[in-house]
């Protein structure tokens, strides 16, 4: 798994590309609870790269999310693969996460 992390205005999103499972959710975890403190109104996970998601990968998302409402700000997910909405959706947290297309839609949160 690789993941890069892009300061913008306003915002921070953490692109995520590859396997997220149990060995690799501790490095998502750091770069999510690194990228939450930088976003002034609005972190985000670009998870359009990941080809795997296991329940280790949705709870970082979820732990992603806790933080941002301590912090006051959204938390977006953008782009999700199909495998990460497959996950998302058999766990019912598809309706609980802000789901965007795209980086533009995001930053209109």
């Amino acid at each position: 798994m690789k993941t890069e992390v892009e300061e913008r205005s306003q915002m921070c999103v953490v692109k995520v590309a590859g396997d997220v499972d149990l060995y690799s959710s501790p490095e998502l975890r750091k770069a999510i609870t690194r990228a939450v403190p930088k976003a002034e109104a609005l972190a985000a996970v670009d998870l359009s790269g990941v080809t795997y998601m296991d329940s280790s990968g949705v709870a970082t998302l979820v732990e992603g999310l806790r933080e941002s409402d301590k912090k006051g700000i959204g938390f977006v997910l953008i782009a999700p693969s199909q495998p990460v909405l497959k996950v998302l959706s058999l766990s019912r947290l598809d309706k609980i996460f802000d789901i965007r297309p795209d980086v533009g839609e995001a930053a209109g949160a």
